[in-house]
């Protein structure tokens, strides 16, 4: 029996964050196409870890139980990483709030319920929740305690009132962020922590395909015009993980971390401002 790391999203960053902590450790490795799970269960084996791919869809609850059941068979689940999600260049509305809100949600609660005494948890958020306007005390609450089975029927996220992509993935990532806060309560009890990560962009298969969506030029004069002046590695996200899920954060948690070159900070006060209508 090992202690298990349950991985979803067979991604870079997801691959980064697991070879830099998963040493020694049972990894199930979930996505949706079980093809990216085998790809970076191969490469991860190769270099002496011990990778199970596992088809997983983080839309579905039961699915999202059967990765559960899987990793409980291998030892003691000790460690999430939550990197699965969809971008509002690949996906529609519906299925922007079906797997990186109301899936997220899911997770981050079924496995705190299973989690080990000293566990911990991270999920990849994204910049783009601190770019929306903010929302009122009570719309924040709601996304952060609402059941998971009603958290679709907030009038918030109704798919009438959401103006397009893009902001169903603001909500979707301000819900993670105020999800992780409420969870790392629950979390805690068992004496386990939860925190959330929100890179700015970040060079993947992801990345590329915004670069060449319909707001390619947006991202990449965003990169362009932000401090660091360049997109991110997977690495340097993983660098952040390592520090969290490690003996080193062990005073942190329910907390979201935004790694994004300065973007954020230059849409608010420097030249990626927007213009006033």
């Amino acid at each position: 029996m090992k202690d298990v790391m349950i991985v979803t999203g067979a991604g870079q960053i997801s691959m980064a964050i697991a070879r830099r902590i998963g040493y020694g450790k049972k990894i199930i490795m979930g996505d949706k196409r079980i093809e990216n799970a085998k790809t970076i269960a191969e490469v991860m084996n190769n270099a002496g870890f011990d990778v199970v791919p596992f088809e997983m869809d983080l839309s579905s609850r039961e699915s999202i139980f059967n990765m559960i059941d899987e990793a409980k068979k291998y030892g003691p689940i000790t460690m999430l990483v939550n990197g699965a999600g969809v971008s509002p260049s690949q996906a529609p509305i519906e299925a922007i709030l079906n797997v990186d809100l109301y899936g997220t949600a899911v997770l981050l609660e079924e496995v705190g319920k299973v989690i080990e005494p000293g566990g911990v948890g991270v999920t990849i958020s994204s910049q783009s929740g601190f770019r929306m306007k903010q929302l009122t005390p009570k719309e924040d609450k709601q996304l952060a305690c609402t059941p998971t089975e009603e958290l679709l029927n907030l009038d918030l996220l109704k798919v009438e009132n959401i103006q397009d992509t893009l902001h169903a993935y603001q909500l979707a990532k301000r819900c993670n962020e105020k999800r992780v806060m409420a969870q790392s309560v629950k979390w805690g009890e068992k004496g386990a922590r939860i925190n959330a990560i929100a890179p700015g962009i970040v060079v993947t298969p992801l990345a590329i395909d915004e670069f060449n969506g319909p707001r390619g030029d947006f991202y990449k004069n965003m990169f362009a015009s932000c401090p660091a002046g360049r997109p991110a590695t997977a690495d340097e996200i993983a660098n952040v993980a390592e520090l969290l899920m490690s003996d080193k954060g062990a005073f942190i948690t329910g907390s979201t971390f935004l790694i994004d070159g300065g973007a954020t900070a230059s849409y608010y006060y420097g030249p990626l401002q927007p213009k006033e209508k």
